[in-house]
Parts: structure tokens; C-alpha cells; sequence
């Protein structure tokens, strides 16, 4: 069976670029390999990007705000970039995000967790539900509907971890972050990741 065209188009770029394997780097490394590797093209305009540092449990958390155009109050995408927790940061996942504010008309708040080794696990679970948790608490300034929260991730296996991570969280602190809960961009195994189809998902 013949490859996807454009999975063949990206595997053929990555052995080109002949980029060492994360698994024989160091984190610094890896993450500096990984961010040559950030998806590529122009930044998709959007009606407001705004860069906001937050109260986190380990001190001001970092995270970027995506307002289509539109009145409002919108609906709000929690977006935590992959990596596994040890690589990745807000600044690689921007061209998605600005693509599923727009094609959704909802804000993306995008989150920049601690990331290990150097900060040992829960950090960064801890890190994305203090974000949740704000962005929940702010609602009405962020101009938002508190009714219409969701959290998601970049892939099938980053946003399970995150998710049940996060309802760890929330177990432990005892108290809900939203009133009700969905899960966002959709994707099953094999399927590649559309952030114009993915931004459908009923918010």
C-alpha cells in the first residue's frame, strides 16, 4: 500500500534534513532539534494575538491568547502543545493555533507547561490545570462563555496523557475546573491531524 502523499512529503523532508533521533539527544538537544522541525508557512492573520504570563504553581506561567474576529462572548480551546512533556513550546504550535481560532471562531489559549526533567512530573499536569482553572475564573474578562470551555492537545496519545493527568489534578484538589467537560480535536489512530476539520469539534 502506498504512503499518504503528504506523510511520504513529510518523511522524505526529515530524512533529508537527516535530524538525530530524540532518543539519543539530551532534552536541551532534542528540544532544539524540535524546533527546526516546527510546522512551516505563513502565520495565518488573526483578529488579536496577545502573550500573557499567569499565577502558576511554580511561578508566572506563560501562555498565548488567539481571539478570532467576532462579538463574542466565544467559545474557548485550552490547547496544550505535544512533546511528551519534555520537548515543545507555544511558539511551535502557532500557525495551528491561529488556523483553529479562525476556522472555529473560538479562543485557543495556548499553554506553556514546565517541562521535564528539569521540572519532575506533575508540573506540567499541574501547570495546564492552573491554566484551565484561569481561563475558567476569567471567563467573562476574557469575553468568553464559561459554559463552553474544552481542553485539547496536538494528538491522540498527548491529549489522553493530558486529559487523564489533569482529572488526577482535579481529584486531588477536590473541586470541578469547568461545569462540563468535552473533548476536542478529534483523531482517531492513522488519521492525519486537519487543523481546519479538527476545528469542527462542538465546543
Amino acid at each position: 500500500m502506498p504512503l499518504d502523499p503528504q506523510m511520504k512529503a513529510l518523511l522524505d523532508a526529515m530524512a533529508k534534513a537527516n535530524a538525530p533521533a530524540f532518543h539519543t539527544l539530551t532534552p536541551v538537544e532534542a528540544r532544539r532539534s524540535m524546533a527546526g522541525r516546527a510546522v512551516a508557512g505563513d502565520a495565518e492573520p488573526i483578529e488579536r494575538v496577545e502573550d500573557r504570563a499567569i499565577p502558576g504553581p511554580g511561578g508566572p506561567l506563560p501562555i498565548r491568547i488567539y481571539t478570532p474576529s467576532g462579538a463574542g462572548p466565544f467559545a474557548a480551546l485550552i490547547y496544550f502543545h505535544g512533546g511528551g512533556w519534555v520537548l515543545g513550546d507555544i511558539a511551535m504550535t502557532d500557525l495551528p493555533c491561529r488556523m483553529l481560532a479562525n476556522a472555529s471562531g473560538c479562543v485557543v489559549v495556548s499553554v506553556e507547561y514546565r517541562l521535564a526533567p528539569e521540572h519532575k512530573f506533575p508540573a506540567a499536569p499541574e501547570d495546564c490545570y492552573a491554566a484551565t482553572r484561569w481561563v475558567s475564573d476569567n471567563a467573562a474578562a476574557l469575553n468568553l462563555n464559561p459554559q463552553r470551555i474544552a481542553v485539547g492537545a496536538v494528538s491522540e496519545v498527548t491529549g489522553e496523557r493530558a486529559l487523564q493527568a489533569l482529572g488526577q489534578v482535579v481529584l486531588r484538589a477536590r473541586q470541578p475546573v469547568i461545569k462540563k467537560e468535552h473533548g476536542a480535536l478529534p483523531q482517531r489512530r492513522g488519521e492525519r491531524c486537519d487543523p481546519r476539520r479538527d476545528a469542527q469539534a462542538q465546543l
